[in-house]
């Protein structure tokens, strides 16, 4: 008994090109984790005057750095 493997690569598969855009994909995210973890500790050290200054409720804080991390 005899096997045949037909192996083909589809073309525009480049290994390169995709490790590439994985290794963009990966670094965006984490500059976009980053910017949150940032505006998080950064508001969630202000006292409740400065926030309140700001027109910032303690609330919404997790939503503000989100929407400053990743647009939502």
């Amino acid at each position: 008994m005899a096997y045949a493997n037909d192996i083909r690569i589809a073309s525009g598969f480049n290994l390169v090109e995709r490790f590439a855009t994985l290794r963009a994909s990966i670094a965006d995210r984490l500059a976009k984790r980053a910017v949150y973890l940032r505006t998080l500790n950064e508001l969630e050290a202000l006292n409740d005057r400065d926030l309140a200054d700001l027109g910032i409720a303690r609330s919404n804080i997790q939503s503000l750095a989100k929407e400053a991390a990743y647009g939502v």
